[in-house]
């Protein structure tokens, strides 16, 4: 019987795998796609200082090419006030990295087949039978059906589901994702600007940017009908000509929601990831939130219990993360009413508030280490 099953074999679920393996804790991963079907996922991921620490302790950041993030530029369109956080007023390299979630996917599914971990692709869990010391997962693969037991099983896989105990928020908007390309060079700018639409993130990543353009749903097929011409005028007004964007890539848009389970674990299981909570992507909070909480499931498996999925094991999980789990969600979902809200008095209100963050540098350094470090920045 395995000590845990790890459902998923995303960067969450590998993650995980490679702590466990690296502390002698036998794990296998069970994965539905393939074998590297998702590293040629060209979607990004903002990687904090707290994460790249993380992956170093994998062995697998130097193999990733992620690009630093020295500065974060806040504002709101067409409205006075806006907020610098720069890397050194927080006492770090960067502020965050920016990384394709294939090379970062790839890099730990390479770590991971060097160290020898069990990864079991194709491999399809249809159900799961929990009993007193043990949970079956039923699981179908090319080799036929069969019953994994584990004494805990992590779900790392998928998005939060249909399920009793379940958070959900529609924000009513998509995020539109391209990459684009500028006159200006990126060097290492992050810019968040909100508008009246929703926010719109550019982030550095090589010699382009990534684009993250929040708009509402029912925009949502006619801006991506655009041609990039038309497509680069539109995000160069939102920007007030600050950049001549040049070239634009392939588009695709996502739905946006707050979805997130109220506890993350339950008998003899445990959610990691967009299976645990689904976040808004302002402020990137959601792969590194999911990073913190698989390093702490790891840190307790770490002193060998004798029962991995112990309610015990998994109780202390819950309460470890609850803070930190709370404050992530709190301040995704915050920015999006708090800049949501269209009346003038509102929006004079946020841009006094960007400019009294930008000349507090004390309130900046705190809030740069939320960010980076989760609620151990507090």
């Amino acid at each position: 019987m395995l000590p845990v099953a790890i459902v998923g074999g995303g960067p969450v679920g590998l993650s995980l795998a490679l702590m466990l393996h690296g502390d002698g804790i036998d794990c296998a991963v069970l994965d539905a796609p393939p074998a590297g079907a998702g590293h040629d996922d060209r979607r990004v991921l903002a990687l904090s200082h707290g994460s790249r620490q993380i992956l170093e302790r994998l062995g697998v950041w130097g193999t990733i090419g992620a690009t630093p993030i020295s500065t974060i530029h806040v504002s709101q369109q067409g409205r006075f006030g806006r907020t610098l956080i720069r890397a050194g007023e927080a006492g770090v390299p960067a502020l965050g990295y920016v990384a394709e979630a294939g090379s970062v996917a790839a890099a730990l599914a390479h770590a991971c087949a060097d160290a020898g971990v069990m990864l079991r692709h194709e491999t399809r869990v249809g159900g799961s039978e929990i009993g007193v010391d043990r949970v079956r997962l039923h699981c179908v693969s090319p080799r036929g059906s069969e019953a994994v037991p584990a004494q805990l099983v992590a779900w790392a896989e998928g998005a939060v589901s249909a399920e009793h105990g379940i958070v959900r928020r529609d924000y009513g908007q998509q995020a539109v994702v391209a990459s684009v390309m500028a006159r200006e060079p990126a060097a290492g700018v992050a810019y968040e600007r909100f508008t009246a639409d929703g926010p719109v993130a550019l982030l550095p990543l090589g010699n382009r940017h990534a684009l993250v353009w929040t708009v509402p749903a029912a925009a949502t097929a006619a801006l991506s009908a655009l041609d990039d011409s038309a497509f680069l005028a539109r995000l160069g007004a939102l920007f007030s000509g600050r950049f001549e964007f040049t070239a634009a890539g392939a588009r695709a848009a996502f739905p946006l929601g707050l979805r997130y389970r109220e506890t993350p674990v339950a008998e003899r299981a445990v959610w990691l990831g967009n299976a645990a909570q689904t976040l808004h992507p302002v402020a990137g909070q959601g792969f590194n939130l999911a990073l913190r909480d698989v390093a702490q499931l790891a840190r307790l498996l770490a002193r060998r219990p004798t029962d991995c999925g112990s309610a015990e094991l998994l109780a202390r999980h819950a309460a470890a993360r609850r803070l930190d789990r709370r404050g992530a969600i709190g301040v995704t979902d915050g920015l999006v009413r708090i800049f949501g809200v269209r009346n003038a008095l509102a929006e004079h209100a946020r841009g006094a508030g960007l400019l009294a963050l930008d000349l507090l540098p004390t309130a900046r350094r705190f809030l740069a280490q939320r960010m980076i470090f989760g609620a151990r920045g507090w």
